[in-house]
């Protein structure tokens, strides 16, 4: 007989159809279950688990290694009740949501640090200067003064010495005149700064990069999105100048040949303010001026005060407050992208939209 039944085998039938069963035998007997009295300390036993008639419907997982059909485990009674008390494993709904909210908190820290770690390296970051700050105030005295010198006396006097002046031109005639003037003062700002920067040669990485690649792109598309503001701070400036009684700039040439609709005239500006302008300022404010200063201030400091003497290098008092403001974009998406080409791609995409404003 087997161990783990709880009945003798069948008894062959008799002729008259009756089955005669033997009687139990001790090892077919249940086991007596006894219960302790209440309050009584734990102690270590056998409880019934699982009994089967059949052999193939054994439960070998339930059994102990005797075959018995018992498992020995520890009684844990709590007031006075001796059932077995498994051990919890917690709701599934709470097991999931304290993983949800351990993972968007772990998500939530990650971006903080990466936010943190974006904001100091910005703030901290610098170019290598080999020069000092006697050669920055060099390089921009002798760009302005090159620029003063050569839009207000040497092209009228070679102009004059041809025969004719400014004022007496056709629209064409001062487009092309203003052209001319555009591409002088930028080409003697660079041979300023190859001069003065010549005896640093060659120039530690990162100064006057021009690349293709990247994502700069993305940069001068976010700039593109606070131009309505720079417009809007325009106005504001225009307005705060009427309201101080202060002098009010007059028409100037390029408006002139707007209001004329002399199509040869706005294409020759057209190259001026989105080709030459962008190419010579940008260099100078932002490839030069901005990473020089960042050898005795921060970052932030350096995109501010490069941006104010952008501003107030077009000596144009209505145009403050927008020209600062568009600086500092202009100084965060140069820093940001270390790339040349974006702020100068953002500074003519401005004058263009300037340009078209103008001729409605």
């Amino acid at each position: 007989m087997s161990s783990t039944s709880c009945l003798a085998p069948l008894a062959p039938r008799l002729p008259c159809g009756r089955v005669r069963l033997p009687p139990p035998s001790a090892a077919a007997e249940r086991p007596s279950l006894r219960f302790k009295p209440r309050g009584a300390a734990p102690t270590k036993g056998w409880s019934l688990v699982h009994i089967s008639c059949f052999r193939q419907d054994q439960d070998v997982s339930t059994t102990s290694d005797d075959g018995t059909g018992f498992k020995c485990n520890e009684q844990a009674e709590i007031s006075g009740d001796p059932d077995l008390k498994e051990e919890d494993g917690g709701s599934p709904n709470t097991d999931a949501q304290s993983y949800v909210n351990g993972d968007w908190s772990v998500r939530a820290q990650k971006i903080k640090e990466n936010l943190q770690e974006t904001i100091f390296r910005f703030w901290n970051g610098r170019w290598a200067v080999p020069w000092t700050g006697q050669t920055i105030a060099q390089v921009m005295f002798l760009w302005i003064a090159t620029f003063w010198l050569v839009g207000s006396w040497i092209v009228p006097f070679l102009a004059h010495a041809a025969g004719f002046s400014k004022e007496t031109l056709t629209h064409r005639g001062q487009a092309l005149y203003s052209l001319v003037t555009d591409i002088t003062e930028g080409l003697a700002g660079i041979a300023i700064l190859h001069q003065c920067l010549g005896r640093f040669r060659p120039l530690p990485p990162g100064w006057f990069e021009f690349k293709l690649k990247g994502r700069w792109h993305w940069d001068v598309a976010l700039g593109c999105l606070l131009f309505p503001l720079v417009n809007l701070l325009s106005h504001i400036n225009i307005s705060l100048v009427h309201m101080s009684s202060g002098p009010v700039a007059g028409v100037s040439s390029v408006e002139q040949s707007i209001v004329a609709r002399d199509p040869v005239a706005m294409a020759l500006y057209a190259v001026v303010v989105t080709v030459c302008a962008p190419i010579w300022e940008e260099i100078v404010f932002r490839g030069f001026l901005l990473p020089s200063l960042t050898r005795y201030m921060p970052l932030p400091w350096s995109i501010l005060l490069s941006a104010a003497a952008f501003a107030l290098a077009h000596f144009n008092v209505q145009r403050v407050l927008p020209l600062i403001f568009l600086g500092v974009v202009m100084g965060g998406v140069f820093a940001r992208s270390r790339n040349l080409l974006a702020s100068m791609v953002l500074h003519s995409l401005w004058n263009g939209f300037v340009f078209l404003d103008l001729m409605k």
